[in-house]
């Protein structure tokens, strides 16, 4: 028998190349399991996945959780825009947590230059013209305490000041 190269007796997918994907999907599955339950909670999901979603986050043994996921993974398999559109919701999330992570380090930064003697004039400046409806006045008062006296209340205080004006501004 010859074999010609042109007409190959399979059409599809390799062998390695399915085992890839199945791996994708388990570890889909396995970061579904370990999202917080409000970040689930906006998503729009099949009874069956979200009963075996939730089985899976409840199991406990390191063994049974894993073939809790290795079933869940099975089922979103048979479901290939199921799992496209999980992909794209973690892809959103991640990027929705990259962007609260950045605001954070940016607010502390803010804050930090507030509570720094030597920086406050310049970083109190900077904030108002960033967030224009931030209290720059209570923001002085809440740093010349701290300036003085060194009062941990009016570190939290100030913080609390810059989220609020971030999350007004974003609104």
């Amino acid at each position: 028998m010859t074999f010609d190269h042109e007409e190959s007796p399979y059409s599809g997918p390799s062998k390695s190349a399915r085992k890839r994907a199945a791996k994708a999907v388990e570890e889909l599955a396995n970061e579904l399991v370990t999202l917080p339950k409000a970040r689930l909670a906006g998503m729009e999901l099949p009874a069956d996945i979200r009963k075996e979603l939730e089985l899976a986050r409840g199991t406990r043994g390191h063994g049974s959780r894993k073939r809790q996921i290795k079933h869940l993974a099975g089922l979103l398999r048979k479901d290939e825009d199921m799992v496209e559109e999980l992909n794209a919701f973690l892809a959103g999330s991640h990027e929705q947590q990259y962007e609260e992570k950045k605001l954070f380090h940016q607010l502390e930064s803010l804050r930090d230059g507030l509570c720094d003697a030597a920086s406050f004039e310049t970083t109190l400046r900077l904030v108002q013209e960033q967030f224009p409806s931030v209290d720059a006045d209570a923001l002085s008062q809440l740093a010349h305490r701290l300036h003085s006296n060194q009062d941990r209340h009016a570190f939290r205080e100030i913080f609390r000041i810059l989220k609020a004006a971030a999350s007004e501004q974003s609104a």
